[in-house]
């Protein structure tokens, strides 16, 4: 096998990673979907050991920031034809508080 029949291997085992596909990818992409996904939850996962093992606060508060808003998003909102009315607003809301009071607490209030 010379290195051009290796690279149209390569190139070929590659093309779903192209930028079209990503980019199709993530605009079909919903969040009940994200949650299941077992590439999405890996990669989670992988920045979860880096952060803890770093001992990042950042990276740790950004990824317990998506991985909650993720959540909130995906057991409050209503379903695609339902309307919005305050008993889905309200708990939005109130967990979206919750979030960025942890935050708040995180970053300014505790000290190590």
């Amino acid at each position: 096998m010379d290195k051009s029949q290796l690279l149209e291997k390569t190139a070929e085992k590659l093309s779903p990673f192209e930028t079209a596909h990503l980019v199709d990818f993530a605009r079909h992409l919903t969040v009940k979907a994200a949650l299941s996904n077992p590439w999405i939850v890996c990669g989670f996962l992988i920045v979860a050991f880096y952060a803890v093992v770093v001992r990042s606060k950042f990276v740790l508060a950004a990824l317990f920031t998506t991985i909650s808003l993720l959540l909130l998003i995906r057991y409050t909102m209503p379903a695609e034809g339902d309307s919005l009315n305050v008993s889905s607003t309200l708990p939005f809301a109130f967990g979206g508080l919750a979030i960025g009071a942890f935050l708040i607490y995180l970053y300014f209030i505790k000290t190590e």
